[in-house]
């Protein structure tokens, strides 16, 4: 008996010793939530109907080019944004071409049903996205959409943000966005919330030269602008002093963003302006080498957000990795810029519902109202403990600071966050800590009114209260599963801290406290207890 009892002290006093290693010192061990440290909150929503867009423009673009290449006859093709969701018309298709269009359509079948409409010896082909590719095409946006955002701030260097995907319908297209200890929230936003769409277009080979308004740049080409091609603005310091001007580009681009490999701020050797060089991945150099080596001659405008930030003139073949963007840039926004490019492009744009900022000083007042409340509890609870059962309320007492130890230490080990309710639930560990322990006492005292000896009556009521309290606090730990799975960040901090000070509380409740009666009924011969 006295070896067992020997070993259980030193497991108690191992898991004491670790425990208190693992969360000194707290302020390096675990982390303070947004509604304790400050930072921000924000509620995103992304636009859906950009990446549905922008997926009929990708297809429109193949289809266009694919029959061109077959020189299958049409008028024009183009994209319409229609409220349900967007279309594809192929129009002007004569009798004799149908077969070989719709030869063409069934090759997109498996996302694109297609519908005729007649019309003057002609046909026009109608293409709509079936719902449940469109369905999926939303949640992945939303996903991909969760992805950057997430890269973005790892890379701005947040510790423990909370981004998750939140909403309600079919398709969940929020984003909830916590990122404690925030010093410039602007900055963040900005981060956040900037597409940063980066592609490199051909400009118009006969029309290269800058335009001063969109109306200009039309009428250079009868009043209409080919189907191909858009009007996009051009701002270049250098170019244009600043003033904004127009190029006619194609709109399928020759190179995109994710062709890209990485991005960095650098200066200008000349100007010592500071401009941002990007690098591209093995499909983006044969890309930008075939490009450039058909194209020699040609200018190719550099878009950044729909947007031209230059347009150099292809001289030669080029068949490097690298490229660069130049502009008025301070050197924090061209390391911003660079960042956001690193962390890929936002599949659409994004939508802020709510934006809160939490100061610091709200979050140190918070931290010193959940000390004094955690401390005015643990006090009533100390003093009931010990007014009801006496000196054994000593042993309920030490139970509930080893609790308290073990719980701290988890958090420490996890680098947990710790919230506003997370305190609540440490609270609510502290409250619930002596609830088996009165099970286990008053068992004790029936056993007593009974007539057993001390050492008897600890006995049963150890053995014979244990499946209750396994059983009332394994339903209690269920409830906190269901929290953290579906509960954002501070419901999930309330059901962490509610589910490891439950698992302490058995522990603490059945093997710490009979050890503390074992080790005190060994030592002397006990005919009554202080219960």
């Amino acid at each position: 008996m006295k070896k067992n009892l020997k070993y259980r002290m030193l497991v108690v006093l191992a898991v004491v010793g670790v425990s208190i290693y693992l969360f000194v010192p707290p302020s390096q061990k675990i982390n303070l939530g947004l509604d304790l440290k400050g930072g921000i909150h924000l509620v995103l929503q992304v636009m859906l109907r950009d990446a549905l867009l922008a997926e009929a423009e990708q297809v429109r673009d193949r289809i266009d080019r694919e029959l061109r290449d077959k020189e299958v006859a049409f008028a024009e093709s183009r994209t319409v944004d229609k409220p349900e969701s967007p279309e594809i018309e192929i129009l002007g298709v004569p009798p004799e071409a149908q077969d070989a269009v719709e030869v063409q359509l069934r090759e997109y079948s498996s996302s694109w049903t297609y519908q005729r409409r007649y019309g003057e010896g002609q046909v026009d082909y109608v293409l709509q996205m079936i719902p449940a590719v469109r369905k999926y095409l939303a949640q992945q946006t939303v996903n991909q959409a969760r992805e950057t955002i997430s890269n973005r701030v790892d890379q701005y260097g947040v510790a423990e943000p909370t981004i998750t995907v939140y909403g309600s319908g079919d398709v969940q297209d929020q984003i909830i966005v916590e990122l404690p200890g925030v010093d410039d929230p602007n900055r963040v936003i900005n981060l956040i919330r900037s597409t940063a769409r980066l592609e490199l277009r051909l400009v118009h080979p006969e029309k290269s030269s800058e335009f001063s308004s969109r109306e200009s740049a039309a009428q250079a080409f009868g009043g209409m602008i080919p189907p191909d091609y858009e009007v996009l603005p051009y701002r270049d310091i250098n170019e244009t002093g600043g003033q904004t001007m127009y190029m006619v580009v194609r709109k399928a681009p020759s190179v995109t963003g994710r062709h890209l490999k990485n991005a960095r701020r650098s200066q200008d050797s000349f100007t010592g302006r500071s401009e941002v060089s990007f690098f591209l991945n093995t499909e983006g150099v044969a890309l930008f080498t075939r490009t450039t080596e058909q194209n020699v001659g040609n200018r190719l405008a550099i878009v950044l957000d729909d947007e031209i930030r230059s347009a150099p003139v292809i001289e030669s073949r080029i068949a490097s990795d690298s490229a660069r963007i130049t502009g008025q840039f301070t050197p924090e926004q061209a390391e911003d810029l660079a960042l956001i490019l690193r962390s890929g492009a936002l599949p659409a744009r994004i939508t802020i519902l709510e934006n809160r900022v939490v100061g610091p000083s709200l979050g140190m007042d918070s931290i010193r109202r959940g000390i004094l409340a955690s401390l005015a509890g643990a006090g009533l609870v100390i003093l009931a403990m010990l007014i009801v059962y006496r000196l054994s309320g000593a042993n309920a007492i030490i139970c509930l600071a080893i609790n308290v130890v073990i719980l701290l230490g988890v958090l420490g080990y996890f680098r947990a966050t710790l919230t506003l309710p997370g305190i609540a639930g440490v609270i609510l560990t502290i409250g619930m800590a002596v609830d088996a322990n009165i099970l286990i006492f008053e068992r004790i005292k029936e056993e007593l009114r009974l007539g057993k000896t001390v050492r008897s009556a600890v006995d049963a009521g150890f053995t014979r209260v244990f499946t209750t309290i396994l059983d009332t606090n394994l339903t209690t730990l269920i409830a906190a599963l269901f929290l953290f799975q579906f509960g954002t960040g501070p419901i999930r901090g309330f059901a962490v801290t509610l589910a490891v000070g439950l698992i302490a509380n058995v522990f603490a409740a059945t093997f710490v406290s009979r050890t503390i009666f074992d080790w005190y009924l060994q030592k002397r011969e006990v005919t009554k207890l202080s219960i």
